[in-house]
């Protein structure tokens, strides 16, 4: 009797099981509805519609990951580290055996805007689909049209994670996707005007400017994707860079730039706060200075618009003038390494040596950008097709952690400003997982 109870119990308990396992199985490989799967593969576009495609790819920074110094435009390859293990950028040229030559529209948009490739695979999240899918109907149909017809095929093999198993398996993604990924296109604002709402287009979608501004959580998910979260775009580290708030927040992002000067960044890689640099140096020479003016001034209307945070950033930054020596551990490696550049004074020479004084990087409690860029140097800026002629230099032969240490600690806690001590430990760390700025960078002529 007793086991026949059992056996019935447990049989009742098994088709729940069931179901429960089936609806998971659907659920980690359907392919997400999209409103091109009547479009025909294989279809010609228009010029216009590629040109505009090759915009939008600009916009979206399609170059940063996708490409690599010597080989194909988008041909894949970038190596990107993950808590997991290392990933590397896919082939996305039109090749039909190692490319996406064979996607066609539906596919392409579910790949893009849901991390979806074809047959229901899932795409690791460093594909920024959670800003994609902001893109509009129109973009992705341009963006698919210059993908198609305005780069040509390269046969490079894609490279496999070296995510180990059981880790690698794609499927929890989509459970991750259903949490933390959005599933709707931008829907503009009807209480704020057109400028406004096409900047937080570019900046939440095709821009993907939270993928690194924005701080993770604890399953690395960015902690807001729009402004309605006080987290969005107010930094973050990423890959041993710290990018900084874009909110306006006095000391550590964008209280003190006013719009003209937001823009003039964007355009010209520089003004009289900064110059680009870090992982911001390859978004700048492939995307953001070929960005139309009016989208600019957009961008900077709607970053303008993000407050700040008091608690968090402080009292604003108020330049102390300081005696022209210093008996300050580092005051003298400063005096003898820096100050050609950046000035005694930490005033630097606008806007083509940019200040320390008043730095994000002097100001910001997360010391990594300003180790980094002091061990490795600065990337080649190259705006409208001309190298910049001033660089940083890498310091990584020449000056010890401890000299290192010592001459950011002073950087940071001189001048008013009041970002803290540096830790020489900290220094060799990053010593050890960063590689010098190369002076090539990745400069893409798409066409």
């Amino acid at each position: 009797m007793n086991n026949r109870r059992f056996a019935r119990t447990a049989g009742w308990l098994a088709l729940p099981c069931l179901v429960a396992a089936g609806l998971l199985a659907w659920y980690v490989t359907r392919e997400p509805a999209t409103p091109f799967e009547q479009e025909q593969a294989g279809a010609r576009f228009e010029p216009a519609l590629v040109s505009r495609g090759e915009y939008v790819a600009r916009l979206s920074d399609c170059v940063a990951c996708h490409s690599l110094a010597g080989k194909a435009p988008f041909a894949g390859g970038l190596e990107m580290a993950t808590p997991l293990g290392a990933i590397h950028a896919t082939n996305i040229t039109p090749d039909k055996q190692t490319g996406i030559g064979t996607y066609s529209l539906a596919d392409f948009d579910r790949a893009v805007r849901h991390g979806v490739a074809p047959g229901g695979r899932r795409l690791y999240p460093a594909m920024p689909y959670p800003s994609y899918v902001k893109l509009s109907d129109d973009d992705i149909k341009a963006l698919y049209a210059f993908f198609m017809q305005g780069i040509k095929p390269a046969n490079q093999p894609n490279i496999p994670s070296d995510i180990p198993w059981p880790l690698n398996m794609r499927w929890p993604i989509a459970l991750w996707n259903g949490v933390f990924a959005p599933t709707a296109t931008y829907a503009a604002k009807p209480n704020q005007d057109a400028l406004w709402n096409r900047g937080a287009y570019i900046v939440q979608g095709p821009g993907h400017c939270g993928s690194c501004h924005t701080p993770r959580g604890l399953a690395f998910n960015e902690k807001a994707l729009d402004e309605s979260g006080a987290p969005f775009l107010a930094g973050a580290l990423l890959d041993g860079w710290y990018a900084p708030s874009l909110r306006q927040d006095p000391n550590t992002g964008l209280g003190r730039w006013t719009e003209p000067q937001i823009v003039q960044f964007l355009k010209t890689g520089r003004n009289a706060h900064a110059v680009v640099y870090g992982s911001m140096t390859e978004a700048f020479n492939n995307s953001t200075q070929f960005m139309q003016d009016e989208d600019l001034a957009a961008i900077a209307r709607y970053l303008k618009s993000l407050p700040g945070d008091p608690q968090r950033d402080g009292a604003p930054w108020q330049y102390q003038a300081v005696a022209a020596v210093q008996d300050a551990p580092g005051a003298h490696t400063y005096a003898t390494r820096c100050a050609s550049c950046h000035g005694l004074d930490g005033k630097g020479q606008p806007e083509w040596m940019p200040p320390l004084a008043g730095a994000t990087s002097a100001l910001a409690k997360e010391s990594a950008s300003a180790i980094n860029i002091t061990l490795n140097g600065s990337q080649r800026v190259v705006a409208a097709g001309v190298p910049d002629a001033y660089r940083m230099p890498a310091f990584r032969e020449q000056l010890s952690d401890a000299e290192i240490a010592d001459v950011l600690t002073y950087v940071r806690s001189t001048w008013g400003n009041n970002g803290g001590t540096v830790d020489a430990k900290a220094v060799g760390k990053l010593r050890g997982h960063t590689d010098p700025a190369s002076s090539s960078p990745i400069i893409l002529h798409m066409r």
